[in-house]
C-alpha cells in the first residue's frame, strides 16, 4: 500500500512540473466552422469570377418617324461584346460594347432627302410635301452595367443552378458614326438569362432596354428622347478560378497567463496536499502494520478529492492535455480503494448558449470525461458515476470560461 501511494505521489509531481514548464507560453486554439447557409459564402480575390459574353440578334430603334415604317423593316442585327466580373454570388459589374446599325423612317424636307435616307420610299406613305423614305445608319455603344443575379439573392448561392435570372442597369456613350454624326448619353436596362451549360460555359438570351437624348437619327422634334431595344443570344465563358466556397467562421481562443497561472495555483494547492500526505506517511506505516485496513484507504482516498478539466467554449472534446491529467488521475484511482465511487460532473457557462443547448454541453462533457476513463485508461465502471448541471455562473476567479468543465469528486 505504500509503494502504490509513492508511484501516485510521484505522477502528480511530474503533472506539476510539466505544467510549470508552460506557464509562460500562450495557448491558440483555432477551429473553423463553416456555414449550412447557402446565402454566406467566402469573398475571392480580385481575380476571381471573372468572365467573357459573346452574343448575336437583332433590335429596333425608336425614332420620330419610326412608326410610319413596317416593324420588319426596323429590325437590324445587333452585336454584343463584354467583358466583367462577379464580386458576390448576387452582384457584378460588366463593361459592354454593342452595335452595328439601325434602320427607320425619315421626312423628307423642302425636297432635301432627310438624315440618313437610303433614298427608297416608304409604301404607301408619300404625299405633297410629307415625303417618307427608308432610314439606315452606322452606330457604336459602349456602356458599363451593375448585375444582380436575383436567383442567388432570393435562393441562395448553387454553383449546380440550371438557370439564372440577372437583371441590370447601366449607363453608357452611343454613337452615330454616319453623317450627321451625333452622340448621346444612353441609359440602360435588361434581364440576362442564363442557362448552365457546364462549369466553365453558359447560354445567353439578352434582353435589353436603351434609352438616348431627342435626335439621335438625325431628327428632333421635341420629345423627350428615343430608345431601342434589343435581344441578342450568345455563350458566356467563365475564367478560372470561378465559384465561390462555402463560408466559414475561423474561431481563435487565447489562453493567456491569466489563466495558465489560475491552473497552476491549483496544481499548487494539489501540492500542498501531497506534502500533507508525506506527513501522514509515518501514521500509514503504523496503519498498515496494524492491518487498519479503514484507516489506509481513507488516506489513499485523499489523494483525489477532486479534479477540473476545461473546454473550449461550445465544445465536448478533450484535448491532449486533459488526457494526460485523465490518465494520471486514472491510475490514483485504481490505485486506491476498489470500492469508492467518483463524480464526474459537467458544467456549461450560462452566459452562453440556451439552457437546453447548456444542459447538453454539460452532459456531453461529463460523458467524454466518463468514456476516456473507462475505454482509454481502464477505469472500472463500477466506481464512476455521471453528473451534470447546465449552466452556470462563474464558479473560480469570475471567470465564464473557468465554468465550461467537468469536476471529478469523491467522498
Amino acid at each position: 500500500m505504500i509503494k502504490r501511494t509513492f508511484v501516485a505521489v510521484l505522477a502528480m509531481m511530474t503533472a506539476s512540473a510539466a505544467f510549470s514548464q508552460a506557464q509562460d507560453d500562450t495557448v491558440l486554439e483555432e477551429t473553423v466552422e463553416y456555414s449550412d447557409s447557402r446565402h454566406r459564402v467566402e469573398t475571392n480575390s480580385f481575380w476571381s469570377n471573372w468572365f467573357v459574353s459573346l452574343g448575336a440578334g437583332g433590335q429596333v430603334y425608336f425614332g420620330d418617324h419610326d412608326r410610319q415604317a413596317s416593324f420588319g423593316e426596323r429590325i437590324s442585327p445587333a452585336l454584343d461584346i463584354a467583358v466583367g466580373k462577379w464580386f458576390s454570388p448576387e452582384i457584378g459589374v460588366r463593361l459592354m460594347y454593342n452595335g452595328l446599325s439601325a434602320r427607320g423612317a425619315t421626312q423628307d424636307v423642302n425636297g432635301l432627302q432627310g438624315p440618313h435616307s437610303t433614298g427608297d420610299a416608304i409604301s404607301g406613305k408619300p404625299w405633297d410635301d410629307y415625303w417618307l423614305r427608308k432610314q439606315k445608319f452606322n452606330y457604336f455603344n459602349f456602356q458599363i452595367d451593375a448585375m444582380f443575379n436575383f436567383s442567388n439573392l432570393i435562393c441562395g448561392y448553387n454553383e449546380n443552378r440550371v438557370y439564372n435570372c440577372s437583371p441590370y442597369v447601366g449607363l453608357g456613350v452611343m454613337r452615330v458614326s454616319d453623317e450627321p454624326k451625333k452622340a448621346s448619353v444612353a441609359g440602360h436596362f435588361g434581364v440576362m438569362n442564363s442557362f448552365r451549360l457546364n462549369s466553365a460555359w453558359d447560354l445567353n438570351l439578352d434582353l435589353r432596354g436603351t434609352l438616348v437624348e431627342d435626335g439621335l437619327d438625325g431628327e428632333s422634334d421635341g420629345r423627350g428622347g428615343e430608345g431601342m431595344l434589343s435581344v441578342t443570344v450568345g455563350v458566356t465563358y467563365k475564367f478560372k478560378p470561378r465559384g465561390w466556397n462555402r463560408g466559414k467562421t475561423i474561431v481563435r481562443k487565447i489562453y493567456n497567463n491569466a489563466e495558465i497561472n489560475a491552473m497552476q495555483e491549483k496544481m499548487n494547492r494539489m501540492q500542498k496536499e501531497m506534502n500533507r500526505m508525506n506527513e501522514e506517511k509515518a501514521r500509514l506505516k503504523e496503519a498498515v502494520a496494524q492491518n487498519d485496513k479503514e484507516k489506509t484507504q481513507t488516506i489513499v482516498k485523499q489523494i483525489i478529492s477532486s479534479n477540473l478539466i476545461v473546454f473550449p467554449i461550445g465544445k465536448t472534446t478533450l484535448s491532449n492535455q486533459a488526457r494526460v491529467n485523465l490518465g494520471m488521475m486514472s491510475e490514483v484511482i485504481k490505485l486506491g480503494d476498489a470500492s469508492a465511487v467518483y463524480t464526474i460532473t459537467g458544467y456549461a457557462d450560462a452566459g452562453t448558449g440556451s439552457k437546453e443547448v447548456n444542459e447538453r454541453l454539460s452532459k456531453a462533457r461529463a460523458e467524454a470525461v466518463y468514456d476516456c476513463l473507462v475505454n482509454e485508461f481502464g477505469v472500472k465502471e463500477s466506481q464512476l458515476k455521471i453528473d451534470y448541471k447546465g449552466g452556470v455562473d462563474n464558479m473560480f476567479y469570475d471567470d465564464p470560461r473557468m465554468s465550461r468543465t467537468v469536476i471529478l469528486t469523491s467522498k
